[in-house]
């Protein structure tokens, strides 16, 4: 467990804390082997390997959260409707976070990238 990310989400409204968090959950249970950590300012998951790629990461801003593959070819061949997408990542609320599946899609799509 990262103390950065932990600072990271104690810093967070509730909801949004919560929401993270649950997020959180989901990706340590599709990447149990990898390791957490703090990139480019967000939480995230990168492979268990010496320079190891990051897979994931997550964060909160002032009215949605996202989840980042860190690749901007992952989402744009996923449908994630009916949430707002960038090139980079997938938007979401409190209020209306990302069902597993779709997480789980994400995080597939990403490491069959990372496997070329």
């Amino acid at each position: 467990m990262s103390a950065e990310v932990e600072s990271y989400l104690a810093a967070l409204p509730p909801a949004f804390r919560a929401a993270a968090q649950s997020l959180r959950a989901e990706l340590k249970s599709l990447l149990p082997d990898h390791i957490e950590c703090l990139s480019y300012a967000m939480p995230g998951f990168r492979e268990p390997k010496p320079k190891g790629k990051m897979v994931a990461g997550y964060a909160a801003f002032t009215h949605h959260l996202g989840l980042y593959p860190h690749s901007g070819s992952v989402i744009p061949q996923i449908d994630c409707t009916p949430f707002k997408t960038s090139k980079s990542g997938v938007l979401f609320t409190p209020d209306h976070p990302l069902p597993p599946a779709l997480i789980a899609q994400i995080i597939r799509a990403r490491q069959a990238e990372l496997a070329k």
